[in-house]
């Protein structure tokens, strides 16, 4: 079955940076859209980013653009979010996502992961 393992969050002061990993199996990773989604505590989910299954196309919410960047290799079926100058808005759990085709625009997420916790603080 499909499976998702997100890891590589951590506790980061302002300012520093993480990448996250989501190692993929159970499923032709290579054919499919991933993308990332978040929790912060108290909030609902929150779309992060996504990209199409050759990884040309992109997306990115208005509050990590240009901080923030989504990549997958297909030949280790895993997807990474690097996040830069994070801030303490970036606290939250977060999720690899899969959608159910090749391409993310316009499509709902299919199946996610349990999440990694992520914690900005000084």
């Amino acid at each position: 079955q499909v499976q998702l393992v997100e890891s590589g969050g951590g506790l980061v002061q302002p300012g520093g940076s993480l990448r996250l990993s989501c190692e993929a199996s159970g499923f032709s990773f290579r054919h499919y859209a991933m993308g990332w989604l978040r929790q912060a505590p108290g909030k609902g989910m929150e779309w992060v980013s996504s990209l199409t299954n050759g990884g040309i196309s992109t997306g990115y919410a208005d509050s990590v653009k240009g901080r923030f960047t989504i990549s997958r290799d297909n030949a280790k079926n895993t997807l990474y979010l690097q996040m830069d100058n994070l801030t303490l808005d970036d606290t939250a759990v977060y999720y690899c996502a899969k959608y159910p085709g090749q391409v993310w625009s316009g499509r709902q997420i299919e199946q996610r992961g349990r999440g990694t916790q992520v914690t900005v603080s000084s």
